[in-house]
């Protein structure tokens, strides 16, 4: 009755939203009560939920014309900005060539052109393949999720988003013709794989409400697809269903995975209509991947190894007892990938926070070793979809190097410069930069891992600094390489990348202490970072400007609760800030699938914690940071509504009138704007708003 009364009287009152011209939009109010565990909590913004209701679209109008009109007044630095990105990147952008399926392609940018276009490379000419430009044209988003040639060559499958929504459709093109097939499927994750037969295609439906992968059909190219069968659909709603081909061509590999679990069942890729089966049950706790060889399975397992081990099965196994160790546990190194070739492995191992690369003769039991000189970087495996071959790809990037990418002989052992990724500005140098790794103190004694970059020369302590964060889900946020970023590096500023726990960045362990019931550990740990930067000298203490998005959007929400002074300015992206409520909603896209993660608020141990550090229900009268806020109204992953409520609360909350904005794009899902201008525009609105806000103090 209360929800119908509610329903009622919004359906009737005003939606009006005031602006105040030294705030920005005032949100209506609404209080809506909400209950559990015997407690109480208000919810003045519940109202913003009704998706494409006329008072939630005009409401985000406001914001979207107020962002405007603050931006307007500092066109000259986005317009500055914009043409340094144009002189510093290629237009004509080029990636490394990669070799699918026995034929080479290449991905590049065209000037002018938004979107990528795919090469095929012959040995005497190249064929446009695919022109993403086309696939886009009438549409305002657009993203090519994956693209797969049959067996054979002769048939190309395509899941493409034309919203936003990471709802993907999937459609088959004949490659001699040009042709597009009737054959057309909605509803997808983006994933497909063919049969060895060539007409024969597996894909993954997510659940239309909750967007959970949750079934795997099959598809016979030419028959209705009504039709298609239902090869696995995974009840438990705390799981999930991802499918690839093993390396080897022999399987189609069905995965069920939720963040603690995983089961894998295997399809005879020869014999697509036989029944799969099941690798090992699934049992709580145990994580494993499988990598497919001609004489057997190679296992990659965290059963009593928290890093992971590495184990070898000739046959599918009854149990981890009947299999060999290859790889034992390794308390200081962590087993991040096993890439299985015919004669030779290759895993991606962490120490220490560094990876590196180790490959492994099997008929030698040799083993060769690729790492780094640098203090902070980033190594992993390219493209390498051939089983026999001679020789693998890896990418290596560093906070000064560009994305440059090797190839490494099985044989020879010779590491060689496959393709860089150079900027066109020809005054670039790394050498101009210096990037190295310290270590902060947090609360209860442990050291922090921060990556730094900065260009030699500054006056480090008068420097502003902007220091971006993750720590969810298990997730290492690179070292990686920002052509962009060089324009803050210019203009003196520090740029940082703290390694806080919730991250894999030093191991399990690292995860293990930065989720659930020690999940406040990665806001500390962000806090002392900062502390540790500006108390020791490597930038201004008064000019910390932190980022972050998605998970790292609520780091910035809870930080920001937490200590405010500490900040100058804070960038939230696509912020999950209502951690409480979408939580107790099994009906949000993906909330069920994260009870692993945060623990289950319907508990009241987990509840409670929660509470302590949601950055919506933590939001109270006092002085804030100047703020930028972006969302995505198609977003699958962060609901609209949620930075839209953070933001109205924070504004009717706050004690002051820094700047602050919210900018909501009504064509857009999580990963923001699509198309190469719409995502340099947007990168250029931030550093415009940090730069803006640095030239105030002066």
């Amino acid at each position: 009755m209360q929800i119908l009364v509610l329903i009622l009287f919004m359906s009737v009152s005003s939606f009006f939203v005031a602006q105040n011209p030294n705030s920005g939009p005032v949100a209506k109010r609404i209080e809506k009560e909400l209950f559990i565990h015997n407690h109480k909590r208000v919810d003045p913004y519940f109202w913003m939920k009704q998706r494409d209701s006329k008072e939630v679209v005009n409401y985000l109008k406001e914001e979207n014309n107020y962002a405007d009109s603050y931006l307007k007044n500092h066109q000259d630095k986005i317009d500055t900005l914009l043409k340094e990105f144009e002189h510093r990147i290629n237009p004509n952008e080029q990636s490394a060539p990669f070799v699918r399926n026995k034929k080479t392609y290449q991905i590049r940018s065209l000037e002018g052109k938004d979107y990528s276009l795919i090469y095929l490379l012959n040995k005497k000419n190249e064929t446009l393949f695919l022109d993403e430009n086309e696939r886009a044209e009438g549409h305002s988003f657009y993203q090519l999720a994956n693209w797969v040639p049959s067996p054979n060559n002769k048939m190309l499958a395509l899941t493409e988003d034309f919203i936003g929504r990471r709802n993907y459709s999937l459609t088959i093109k004949h490659l001699d013709s040009g042709e597009f097939l009737q054959d057309s499927i909605s509803q997808t994750n983006g994933s497909v794989i063919w049969a060895n037969d060539n007409k024969t295609l597996f894909y993954v439906k997510s659940d239309p409400q909750t967007l959970r992968d949750f079934q795997v059909y099959r598809h016979r190219l030419g028959e209705d697809v009504k039709k298609d069968v239902l090869v696995y659909q995974e009840d438990d709603e705390t799981y999930s269903v991802s499918i690839e081909k093993s390396r080897s061509g022999d399987f189609i590999m069905l995965y069920s995975y939720s963040t603690l679990s995983s089961e894998l069942r295997l399809i005879d890729a020869d014999k697509p209509e036989e029944a799969d089966r099941i690798f090992l049950k699934r049992e709580k706790g145990h994580l494993y991947s499988v990598e497919a060889h001609k004489k057997g399975f190679y296992i990659l397992s965290n059963k009593e190894a928290k890093n992971n081990k590495l184990l070898f099965s000739k046959d599918m196994p009854t149990s981890l007892k009947s299999c060999e160790i290859v790889v034992p546990h390794d308390e200081n190194l962590m087993l991040e990938e096993i890439h299985v070739f015919k004669k030779h492995l290759v895993l991606v191992e962490r120490s220490n926070g560094l990876e590196k690369i180790r490959m492994i003769n099997l008929k030698k039991n040799t083993e060769k070793y690729i790492n780094s000189h640098e203090e902070t970087y980033a190594i992993n495996m390219g493209l390498n979809d051939d089983y026999n071959a001679k020789e693998f790809f890896y990418n290596y990037v560093s906070l000064s190097t560009p994305y440059t990418v090797y190839s490494f002989g099985f044989r020879t052992a010779e590491k060689k410069i496959w393709h860089q990724r150079l900027l066109q500005d020809k005054t670039f140098s790394p050498l101009n930069y210096e990037s190295k790794r310290i270590w902060a103190i947090a609360n209860d004694g442990t050291q922090i891992p921060v990556s730094i970059i900065y260009k030699k020369g500054i006056d480090l302590s008068k420097a502003p600094c902007l220091l971006y964060g993750y720590g969810s889900y298990g997730y290492t946020i690179p070292d990686y390489f920002s052509a962009t970023r060089i324009s803050l590096l210019d203009r003196g500023f520090v740029y940082a990348l703290a390694h806080i726990r919730g991250g894999k960045y030093m191991g399990e362990q690292w995860y293990q202490n930065g989720k659930y019931k020690k999940k406040i550990n990665t806001f500390t740990d962000f806090i002392n970072v900062a502390e540790h930067l500006g108390n020791f000298a490597y930038c201004d203490k008064n000019s910390i400007y932190a980022q972050g998005g998605s998970a790292g959007g609520l780091l910035m929400g809870a930080i920001m609760n937490m200590a405010p002074y500490m900040w100058k300015g804070v960038i939230a992206q696509v912020p999950f800030v209502d951690v409480v409520t979408t939580m107790l909603d099994e009906t949000i896209p993906l909330t069920t699938g994260e009870y692993d993660e945060w623990g289950n608020p319907n508990q009241k141990d987990f509840y409670t914690y929660m509470l302590k550090y949601s950055p919506y229900d933590n939001i109270r009268k006092m002085d804030y940071p100047s703020i930028y806020v972006t969302t995505g109204y198609h977003d699958s992953q962060v609901q609209y509504w949620e930075p839209a409520k953070w933001v109205a609360k924070i504004r009717a909350m706050r004690t002051n009138n820094k700047p602050f904005i919210f900018e909501c794009s009504m064509d857009a899902g999580h990963g923001g704007a699509s198309g190469r201008t719409n995502s340099r525009l947007e990168v250029a609105k931030l550093y415009a708003f940090i730069l803006s806000i640095e030239e105030s103090k002066k």
